[in-house]
């Protein structure tokens, strides 16, 4: 990876994420090499970690502190000064909600406490495993356009997701994975041209629309076929709304439709 670099590994449960994000901590056995930084992530597991800036999937801090107390804490456990608290709970927005209880903060603020307890020791590398997992989708955003900001300091950052919006907001590199092996590594944008970055779309219509409807569609570039009383349109995971968009412009009032993903899930 360059330094800068946002990369997001990319697959369905089970592909072997995690598994990657451990075995770069030290918490997985592996074959070959990982290097952190000039760091060999095995024979120099501790100088290669304290160049990680790790924020799991689940979160794991006291309730009855507050969110200072609690920066405080994993500062002292890293070995870096006091001060560093506040430095990083500015740095992820969270200086006014710096005296509050872990147990009165937002999921969102709960995130952006893991954020910053990562950033405590100035890690050259970023992990981030489903980082919005459970967060709703104003939250989701927020936190990656923090994300997004971080990296434009020089942050290199690694994450962890099944969310197409969430590759194409962030990651400029993508390596997707199967059954832990890569079958992919490129640029977000020529993943979506492939069949792994689409959504089909389910649309029904009457029938005396759906010629039309089929016709504005594949004039506006998407594959369309049709399925009894319903039309299926492929379309790219980052742009769900489009194809509702170009029935709009045709005049064609679409009252309902499904989307499913290549896993099956709507």
């Amino acid at each position: 990876m360059r330094p800068g670099q946002a990369v997001a590994l990319w697959g369905a449960n089970g592909a072997g994420k995690t598994t990657l994000i451990k075995c770069i901590l030290g918490l997985h056995g592996f074959r070959g090499r990982i290097v952190v930084d000039g760091c060999d992530a095995r024979r120099r597991g501790k100088a290669a970690r304290r160049r990680i800036g790790y924020v799991a999937q689940e979160l794991a801090f006291y309730d009855d502190v507050s969110a200072r107390e609690a920066a405080r804490l994993f500062a002292r456990l890293k070995r870096v000064p006091l001060a560093r608290a506040d430095v990083v709970l500015e740095q992820v927005g969270l200086a006014e909600h710096a005296a509050k209880r872990v147990a009165a903060l937002s999921g969102g603020m709960k995130q952006r406490l893991a954020l910053a307890v990562a950033l405590l020791s100035d890690p050259a590398l970023l992990l981030l495993d489903e980082p919005t997992s459970n967060l709703d989708a104003a939250a989701r955003r927020a936190f990656l356009a923090l994300l997004g900001e971080l990296r434009q300091t020089g942050k290199t950052i690694v994450f962890t997701t099944h969310r197409p919006e969430e590759v194409a907001q962030l990651a400029d590199r993508v390596v997707m994975l199967e059954r832990g092996r890569a079958v992919y590594d490129g640029s977000p944008e020529e993943l979506e041209r492939g069949d792994a970055f689409q959504t089909d779309m389910r649309i029904p219509l009457p029938a005396e629309q759906r010629e039309a409807a089929a016709a504005a569609l594949r004039a506006a570039g998407f594959a369309v076929a049709f399925n009894h009383a319903t039309l299926l349109v492929r379309v790219p995971a980052t742009r769900k709304a489009a194809p509702l968009g170009v029935l709009a412009r045709a005049g064609i009032e679409v009252e309902n439709f499904e989307l499913e993903s290549e896993n099956g899930n709507a």
